[in-house]
């Protein structure tokens, strides 16, 4: 029977062509799978946002986006931002054909999603006080935030197992299989935000408990297929450890792009800060903003996630060509994507506005944010797909130093000492975003093309 099964993956896995075949087809099997797993993903806390928006009041939507959304990212941002460096070394290692050490990298993979979890639960729930307080959330929707948040993190152990077998099958060809078991938890968040938040009328805290019993399903599920995979993706409850070796390559490649991701939430903390000295109308419609615009970052991410798998199984199966003709492919292709979602965008704002509440000041609010940053998203392509590109191959330490200076630094600098010579100018503020999206790219392409970063991928590999 696993024979069986083998034989069924292995046609599978050639079906997406990762190392073989016409790549812009090849991604586009690859990209959609991830893209509407990431859509579902996102549905999590838009589902929430549209129930207690509409349902709850502005004070509720506020908590739910604005005041929690940046400090989540920001906590469990870095844990899945270094657990990447388990998807990458996998993918190699696959792409290799080295199934024993590939075996041994899921099983730590595993590990560290139990012990991040059980880590982020505990910070989580004592952290967040404080952080919301510091980031100036106004009183009116300070309980409600620490309700949904505390209530949001007892979910870390699932929501970690979710997204790092998840990056595992990923990591092997498989985008499909995550994306079921997401519509499946997806429409598992729906039912029970429509019972907790209007049959027992919990508000925030229904909407939370709804978010982290829909990331269980999903958890389960995940668990279900490794346990029925074969080897090397099969999982043995008793070899879930962490191996010391693999440990060291995995925080060599993806420490950096945990800070990386820490970075951007701790200057998107700074800029939320400011925004929410604005008020609640402005917080509120900022909050439905960053739903609507979580179409652009979900369709870029895809693209990223896609080029970091792709570029790993070709850069582990010695396809050089291939690497570098597919960055040049989804380069195109994802900046063909962005144009098409940001006219989309800005031609249905307000209707998309009104999906989060009827109130007319804060919907203003909102349709001025969107229509200054929607066109500015063409300038943010390169940034990702060149650090998924450069990800891949196993260089993610110049991505983060380009993204803390181009980006990170850049923002706070912005925001205290450039933006204050205007505090009346949300605007103004809000600047930031366009403007080192611009200089970072430019930092990356010029990285890309030097070449150095290709050379010292192949030496460390031993792929000279």
């Amino acid at each position: 029977m696993a024979a069986i099964w083998n034989k069924k993956q292995r046609k599978d896995s050639d079906g997406y062509g990762i190392t073989e075949g016409v790549i812009w087809k090849q991604l586009l099997k690859f990209f959609f799978p991830i893209l509407l797993g990431t859509f579902f993903q996102q549905l999590y806390n838009t589902a929430d946002a549209i129930i207690v928006g509409k349902f709850v009041g502005k004070e509720a939507l506020a908590a739910v986006g604005g005041g929690t959304g940046t400090l989540i990212n920001l906590i469990v941002g870095f844990f899945v931002g270094l657990s990447s460096g388990a998807t990458v070394i996998l993918s190699q290692f696959y792409g290799a054909r080295n199934h024993q050490q590939a075996s041994r990298t899921v099983h730590t993979a595993i590990a560290m999603a139990v012990y991040g979890g059980v880590l982020l639960m505990i910070l989580g729930m004592f952290a967040s006080p404080v952080i919301l307080r510091w980031m100036s959330t106004p009183e009116d929707v300070f309980d409600l935030a620490v309700t949904y948040t505390r209530i949001y993190f007892c979910g870390m152990i699932p929501s970690l197992i979710y997204n790092i077998g998840s990056g595992v099958l990923r990591a092997v060809g498989d985008s499909r299989r995550p994306l079921y078991f997401l519509i499946v938890s997806c429409l598992v968040n729906i039912v029970l935000d429509v019972a907790l938040v209007l049959g027992f009328e919990m508000g925030v805290a229904g909407a939370a408990l709804a978010t982290i019993l829909s990331q269980l399903c999903s958890a389960v599920l995940v668990i279900v297929t490794l346990l029925r995979s074969p080897h090397p993706l099969h999982l043995y409850a008793k070899q879930i450890r962490l191996h010391g070796d693999l440990l060291g390559r995995v925080v060599r490649i993806g420490l950096p792009a945990g800070l990386q991701s820490v970075m951007y939430s701790l200057s998107n903390l700074v800029i939320q800060a400011a925004i929410n000295g604005f008020g609640t109308n402005l917080m509120a419609g900022y909050t439905a903003y960053s739903k609507m615009d979580g179409l652009f970052w979900m369709t870029i991410n895809a693209f990223g996630v896609s080029i970091t798998t792709f570029v790993g199984m070709n850069f582990g199966a010695a396809q050089f060509d291939r690497v570098k003709k597919s960055v040049r492919v989804c380069l195109l292709m994802a900046a063909g994507g962005t144009l098409a979602l940001s006219a989309f965008l800005l031609l249905l704002g307000k209707p998309l506005f009104r999906l989060f509440t009827n109130e007319e000041v804060v919907i203003a609010q909102g349709l001025i944010v969107q229509r200054f940053l929607v066109p500015t998203f063409i300038t943010y392509v390169c940034i990702e797909v060149f650090s998924g590109a450069l990800r891949g191959a196993g260089d993610s330490l110049m991505p983060m130093i380009m993204t803390l200076l181009g980006v990170c630094v850049l923002r706070v600098v912005w925001v205290k000492l450039v933006a204050p010579v205007r505090p009346d100018s949300f605007l103004f503020m809000l600047a930031c975003y366009p403007i080192s999206w611009m200089l970072t790219s430019v930092l990356f392409v010029i990285y890309y093309l030097a070449g150095g970063w290709f050379k010292r991928c192949k030496a460390r590999a031993g792929l000279e």
